[in-house]
């Protein structure tokens, strides 16, 4: 019996994926909680989602949640 995916990853990496699935009504919310809760700058913070998201066991696991952070993290910018 192969092992569950979510045991192969570290409570850091599961933490970091149960605070992506929150949704943010109001902006600068979630940059104060990223600080607060992980205490990581938030370019840092977006480096390890983007790790997280790479990662074959967590697109195992979070099919749905890899697919939208992907396509946010990949959108065009539109220009300042």
């Amino acid at each position: 019996m192969a092992a569950q995916p979510e045991q192969d990853l570290s409570d850091f990496d599961l933490a970091l994926l149960a605070f992506e699935k929150r949704t943010w009504r109001y902006g600068g919310v979630k940059q104060q909680a990223i600080l607060r809760e992980f205490n990581l700058s938030e370019t840092r913070y977006y480096q390890e989602v983007w790790r997280l998201i790479q990662d074959p066991r967590v697109v195992a696991l979070e099919p749905a949640l890899v697919h939208r952070l992907r396509r946010i993290a990949l959108a065009p910018t539109a220009p300042a």
